[in-house]
């Protein structure tokens, strides 16, 4: 049975995490009315414990009443298993932060010695122009 209790408890605390982090979200982009009732309640009592606490600590203490709620309903019997330890990152506003690197710009190629390195390319504006010249001159030669 305590294996039972065990997968539960693990199923339990993901669910717990997901559907905090779900909640909080919805709560900051201004759905809060739209959240179920349970979730507003836990919600408010996190909201409550921030002059208290860092919100560090806040987040930890509000997932971990969601764990024990979502452990009794999913069937776990006697005092719920408290969840492995979870790694740590590197500072503690890292799991709520997604980097954008810019890319990289790709080496460019070695310039070619010689004459080739004097050629330049010639712009299009350039050829454009040379182009209407030879039509006006052949039409005024022409014509």
């Amino acid at each position: 049975m305590a294996k039972t209790n065990a997968s539960i408890a693990k199923k339990a605390r993901a669910k717990a995490e997901a559907d905090f982090a779900t909640w909080l979200m919805m709560a900051k982009l201004g759905s809060f009315e739209d959240l179920p009732a349970n979730a507003q309640e836990f919600l408010s009592r996190y909201r409550a414990r921030f002059g208290e606490m860092s919100e560090a600590k806040s987040k930890t203490v509000a997932v971990s009443e969601i764990y024990l709620t979502y452990y009794k309903e999913m069937g776990g019997t006697g005092t719920a298993p408290e969840p492995e330890p979870r790694p740590l990152s590197k500072s503690p506003t890292d799991d709520n932060v997604v980097k954008f690197q810019k890319p990289r710009k790709p080496d460019k190629p070695a310039k070619p010695a010689g004459p080739a390195a004097a050629k330049r390319p010639i712009p299009a504006l350039l050829i454009f122009a040379g182009m209407v010249a030879l039509i006006a001159a052949y039409k005024f030669l022409a014509g």
